[in-house]
Parts: C-alpha cells; structure tokens; sequence
C-alpha cells in the first residue's frame, strides 16, 4: 500500500515538474522561470561594487532563498523522475547541479588566498540561465541540430585550424620577430585572427610578402565564413521538416502539420497540443 502511495506521489510530482498540459504544471515553469531571471539578475547586481557594498546583506540572503529552492527542485526533479542516473548525466541535469553547487561550495572556500575561486564559484551562478532552455520547445530543435551537425563542424574547425597553422608558419617565416610575429602561435593567433575577420590590430604585417599572404588570408576568411551556418542551418532545416511531418491528426492521420497549427490543414480536425520536451 506504501509503495501505491509512493508511486501515486512521484507520478503527481513528475506531472506537475516535467509536464506542460496541467494548470500546476503551467505554474510551475512560470514561477522557475521568474526565479531563475531574478537569481541571475541577483547575481549580476551583486558585481557591482555600490550595490554591494550598500545591499549585499539582502543580496546574499537571495542567493540562499534562490540556492534552497533550486536545491528542493533539483531533488524532486531526480526523485520523480522515471531514470534518476539518466537525469543527473543528461545536459538538464548537469546544468541544474551547478546551478546550486557554486554557493555550498563557497561556505568551505573561506580563505584569503582562494578569491579567485570565489569569485569564479560567483559566476558559475550565471548558468542558472541555461536552465531556461528546458521551456523553449524552439531551443530543443537547436540542441538537436547543433548534436547531428556536430562531425561537420569539428571537420571544419579542423580545416580551419590547419589552415590557420599554414598561414601562421608563413607569416612567422616572412615577417618574422622584428614586426611582431615573434612564435609560430603568435602567428597562428593573428591568422585566426584574421580569418575570422576580428583584425584587433595588434599585430600588422609590414613586408610585401606579409601583406600579400594576409590578404589571401582574409580573402580565405570570407570564403569559408558561412560554412558553419550552411551546415547548422541544414540541419536544422530537416529538424523542422521532421517535427512538421511527425505532428499527425487524430481524426484523418495526415501528417505536415505546423507547430502551432491549432486545426488539421486538411480535414480541419482539431489537432493535439504539441508534446513538451521533458
């Protein structure tokens, strides 16, 4: 009977924290949401020197109200899940642990010497702004597109950085210490530079070889510059194509449907509201 109790009491809890269709599960997100832009807001005004040296008392009282009921949603989260150890590993979980763990952790980080580490454990805090993402249908879509495009990507960061090496080592021969190409990685780091078309400046090559090698740079630079977005934005052209496809009416089971289409295109049926990412 216990065990009844206990299951009946996980699946309310699951409905309500990883759900969307009911009224408590709707109240939910939005009272997260509000605490979450109010925790980052916190901790983004408690870097400012004047409001903290004149509200820091306040501040530091919201960061452990903020602190404890991320902590309680955090164990309720893995209590009703239905695979706690799959919630803890996945990228929700992991995001939802560090939104609490900077602020235990600086109660044992207490020495001088460790600031640094207090201050990092501070911005760590920021990541409570991830945690937005699980409410954003759109962002999953991303999440999975940027997952599939992942190998092409990584392809063409390596082409680029063999690149970047080449250009470097040309750069370093040819200008050489004197006009401020003064390692191979330094030069790496002006052609990545470069490439990307940033040109802080810092480095300007003052040879005509340099300055013909650096053009062919740039002119490389906006050549590849949209590869990356074609990919993502491939991909994520099928994930929506796939979700439009995958959307199929109760009443005529015909499939195409938009995300926020309210009635079959084609036998107007009323349509079933799309499933929430847990």
């Amino acid at each position: 009977m216990e065990q009844m109790e206990d299951s009946s009491l996980r699946q309310r809890i699951y409905r309500v924290i990883f759900g969307t269709d009911t009224p408590a599960g709707r109240l939910f997100d939005l009272v997260l949401i509000y605490a979450i832009l109010l925790s980052v807001a916190a901790v983004m005004l408690d870097s400012v020197a004047w409001v903290a040296d004149n509200f820091h008392t306040y501040l530091y009282g919201l960061e452990w109200f903020f602190t404890v009921l991320f902590t309680i949603e955090y164990i309720l989260r893995v209590y009703s899940s239905p695979r706690p150890f799959a919630y803890i590993r996945s990228f929700y979980g992991v995001i939802d642990l560090l939104a609490i763990l900077p602020t235990y952790l600086g109660i044992f980080v207490t020495d001088v010497n460790y600031l640094l580490i207090l201050r990092l454990l501070r911005v760590l805090r920021i990541f409570r702004i991830l945690k937005l993402v699980r409410y954003l249908t759109e962002a999953n879509v991303l999440l999975r597109s940027m997952l599939k495009a992942r190998r092409k990507i990584l392809i063409f960061f390596m082409s680029v950085l063999v690149l970047s090496t080449v250009f470097g080592s040309l750069m370093f021969v040819v200008e050489g210490p004197q006009n401020g190409f003064s390692s191979i990685p330094k030069s790496i780091y002006w052609t990545i530079v470069t490439i990307t078309t940033v040109g802080y400046g810092d480095i300007v090559p003052q040879t005509m070889f340099g300055q013909v090698i650096s053009a062919m740079a740039m002119l490389t630079g906006y050549s590849i510059i949209a590869v990356p977005t074609g990919i993502l934005t491939a991909e994520l052209s099928y994930e929506m194509q796939r979700e439009r496809i995958g959307r199929l009416c109760r009443h005529c089971n015909r499939g195409g449907h938009e995300e926020d289409a309210a009635y079959c295109r084609l036998c107007g049926g009323e349509l079933a509201p799309p499933k929430e990412a847990a």
